[in-house]
């Protein structure tokens, strides 16, 4: 069983909390960080954590094996190197940083003390996923041209405007932090390669937050694919992923269809169970701490993700593009210099 402790309590850092507390065979929480202890020592007294507001306090425990966090972007990659510098594996929450500098450096400082690095993209632990991406790897679809999705939902309308969540520095390119980086991993691993161009309009139309809401992208990946993603963050919930391939399209609709089209016009249509992800995530990362089975996303893939998103937020509301995304090896270069 792997002690874990979560630094920041925030919604989603308690839906962490709950998807394993006193369910999960391979990990638990024992302890807890948080800027602000009294708004939550009730739920941290119903959860058996032990509740400090100091981070240093949770690395110089000797009962925490692993470290979880759900604190801002802005600060994940010092917090992930001080917890690798005392040996302790990490679970980071997305986007693992704002910048492919910091994604670089966090990534090394974990290489470097040899502990298992892993961030927060549940998403990739969707059965239709986990279908789709077996498809587009057994050559199901014949060669991939195209990749394309789409992300959105209503939290942008609840939002208030003093969250840390709500604001353009922690959040550039609008919602791509809170879910289309969800989308955006999964097409770098579905192209099997990393994004190089890519163009961007974002802006802020209808909500009160200061961060976008209307955000949308054409990609072009290292390998010659294209791909096209949106993420609206003031409308119904929607989630869809296209491959298409010379063989034919599959799309990922939601968190359980998978539907379909081949050449000859053959339609096809799965339901799955979509399960707990944000549990299978956890639990993926205690497999990855023992050593059973690696977790699906790679540090290049952590560091590229990143970098497309930074760059995203940097031409989001300007001139749109295009802009070259730097790649995960050049940002491990420049780390080592």
């Amino acid at each position: 069983m792997l002690n874990a402790a979560i630094c920041g309590l925030g919604r989603w850092g308690r839906t962490l909390v709950d998807s394993v507390q006193g369910t999960s065979d391979t990990i638990r929480f024992v302890a807890a960080c948080a800027t602000s202890p009294d708004k939550h020592r009730d739920y941290c007294a119903e959860k058996k954590l032990r509740l400090v507001d100091d981070y240093g306090a949770l690395l110089t425990d000797t009962d925490i094996d692993a470290i979880v966090l759900a604190t801002p972007h802005s600060v994940h990659a010092d917090q992930v190197a001080a917890a690798a510098a005392t040996g302790r594996p990490i679970y980071a929450e997305k986007p693992f940083a704002l910048h492919g500098t910091d994604a670089a450096r966090a990534v090394a400082a974990c290489e470097q003390a040899g502990v298992v690095l892993a961030t927060g993209f549940n998403r990739r632990f969707q059965p239709n996923f986990i279908a789709l991406n077996e498809a587009v790897q057994n050559g199901e679809l014949g060669q991939i041209l195209h990749i394309e999705g789409q992300f959105s939902g209503p939290t942008g309308l609840n939002l208030q405007p003093d969250f840390w969540r709500a604001t353009r520095a922690e959040n550039p390119g609008g919602s791509m932090g809170p879910r289309g980086i969800h989308f955006l991993d999964m097409m770098i691993q579905l192209a099997g390669s990393e994004v190089k161009q890519l163009f961007c309009h974002s802006e802020n139309r209808v909500i009160a937050a200061e961060m976008d809401d209307t955000t949308s992208m054409l990609l072009r990946f290292s390998n010659g694919l294209t791909g096209y993603l949106s993420t609206i963050f003031a409308t119904g919930e929607y989630a869809r992923l296209q491959v298409i391939g010379t063989k034919g399209w599959l799309e990922m609709r939601g968190k359980d269809r998978l539907e379909g089209c081949d050449v000859e016009g053959n339609r096809s249509e799965r339901v799955l169970e979509p399960g707990d992800t944000v549990r299978a995530s956890l639990e993926g990362f205690t497999a990855a701490v023992a050593g059973k089975k690696p977790y699906p996303v790679t540090h290049d893939q952590m560091i590229q993700g990143v970098a497309a998103h930074e760059a995203i937020g940097l031409v989001a509301g300007t001139s749109g593009g295009p802009t070259d995304v730097v790649s995960a090896a050049a940002l491990r270069a420049a780390n080592a210099t």
